[in-house]
């Protein structure tokens, strides 16, 4: 039963978890009666856990009030990765000069990071990749401009579902890819950072097709 809290943030959490670490797969169905007697809640939690994960885009519901895992294509993970290069190199073009706070949350994420992939706990991991970017993007003035960077972060890591036992060499590679990018912002090499970040979001890109073959 899931201890109080919000029941419906408790209930987001813990389906999103098992949404992001493979155990459930696309296109499986998500009934609100089940999953209420499995969680020991009411329906009413449930139903307002699963708009939020449609809202992220993990679930659909269709016009029948039936919810399912969202069904994700390499074909959305790579328009999603277009617009991603293009927010997060432009975020880093001109947000200001990181201060010691930015880059010591930075460290805390970048070694959280670390610690999640030795214990291959990979949902941990996209959730500290996704808040990686977010502070980047943090210092910047438009919140929209944040939004987005969140939202089109959830859209990618969705596209490695279902290939949780390759996520050990591709959760590595892309932790050291964001661990140069650190380094490049705390010698003050704007530049430097903004090719890694295009190389990083190019190592994603393939990282991605090569799953994708694989599969096929």
């Amino acid at each position: 039963m899931i201890n109080k809290k919000t029941l419906a943030d408790q209930a987001f959490e813990k389906i999103r978890k098992q949404i992001l670490s493979g155990e459930m797969s696309s296109g499986d169905e998500l009934p609100e009666k089940r999953l209420a007697a499995e969680y020991g809640i009411s329906r009413t939690p449930i139903r307002e856990a699963l708009r939020k994960l449609a809202a992220e885009g993990l679930v659909t519901i269709s016009e029948a009030k039936v919810a399912l895992v969202a069904n994700f294509t390499e074909e959305d993970g790579l328009q999603y990765l277009e617009i991603r290069e293009l927010l997060e190199v432009y975020n880093l073009d001109v947000i200001p000069e990181p201060d010691e706070g930015m880059l010591d949350e930075l460290d805390q994420n970048l070694n959280k990071q670390h610690q999640a992939i030795l214990r291959d706990r990979y949902d941990e991991f996209i959730d500290l990749d996704q808040r990686f970017h977010l502070l980047l993007a943090a210092p910047n003035p438009n919140p929209k401009l944040q939004d987005l960077i969140s939202s089109v972060n959830t859209g990618v890591n969705r596209a490695f579902l279902g290939l949780s036992g390759r996520l050990r060499l591709s959760a590595m590679e892309a932790y050291e890819e964001h661990e140069r990018l650190v380094r490049f912002l705390k010698m003050g090499e704007r530049e430097s950072a903004k090719d890694e970040m295009r190389h990083h979001m190019r190592g994603i890109r393939q990282r991605m097709r090569g799953y994708y073959r694989e599969e096929r």
